[in-house]
């Protein structure tokens, strides 16, 4: 059974570096994500300003330089980026800014989401899980600020709510050492898959 939680790096298996890194990113993920759904009563995207800036910006870009330290360029590279992510958007929210720079902002660091899924090993499936749904968080937020509408960013905040629980998740399985994958077994003969 492979218990690689860590964000990214091949060799790592949970360091602390990479769980704080993750359960940064999970709550920030989760708490924006919770603000675009509207689905408690109050909140807002803006509710979580604060909580992106010091967890999802400063906590994750000091996590990340901690990984460069650590020699896990992977790592190193995601925080570092996201935590630039989290603090751009935390001190741009509330300004005038237009619908295309925000949806071009939103874009680019969909890219960068993108290239971290793409760019994961592959024994950490939970950590490519993450960067996938934040990837398609962000593009349906881009588009959403191009002009798609609401429903666009209600899907956003869905999908960025569930990578944020797989991110913690994946933090909370490296403290507890629980499982991050089903134990693969192979249909030998006799064996039928049912369904």
């Amino acid at each position: 059974m492979d218990n690689d939680v860590a964000a990214g790096s091949a060799g790592s298996t949970g360091s602390t570096t990479s769980i704080l890194g993750q359960l940064a990113l999970g709550l920030t993920l989760l708490a924006f994500g919770l603000g675009h759904t509207r689905v408690v009563d109050g909140l807002t995207e803006a509710d979580a300003v604060s909580l992106a800036t010091y967890v999802g910006g400063v906590t994750l870009f000091v996590a990340g330089l901690l990984a460069f330290r650590e020699r896990d360029a992977f790592t190193g590279t995601a925080y570092s980026g996201l935590g630039a992510l989290w603090f751009t958007w935390a001190a741009g929210a509330g300004d005038t800014v237009s619908d295309n720079a925000a949806g071009l902002f939103l874009l680019l660091f969909a890219l960068v989401a993108l290239s971290l899924a793409l760019g994961a090993p592959a024994s950490a499936t939970l950590t490519r899980a993450t960067y996938a749904l934040l990837f398609v968080a962000l593009l349906l937020l881009a588009v959403s600020e191009f002009g798609g509408g609401a429903a666009l960013a209600k899907a956003a905040g869905w999908f960025a709510a569930v990578g944020g629980l797989v991110a913690w998740y994946a933090a909370t399985a490296a403290l507890a050492h629980w499982p991050t994958v089903l134990p693969k077994r192979a249909a030998g003969r006799g064996v039928t898959a049912t369904g």
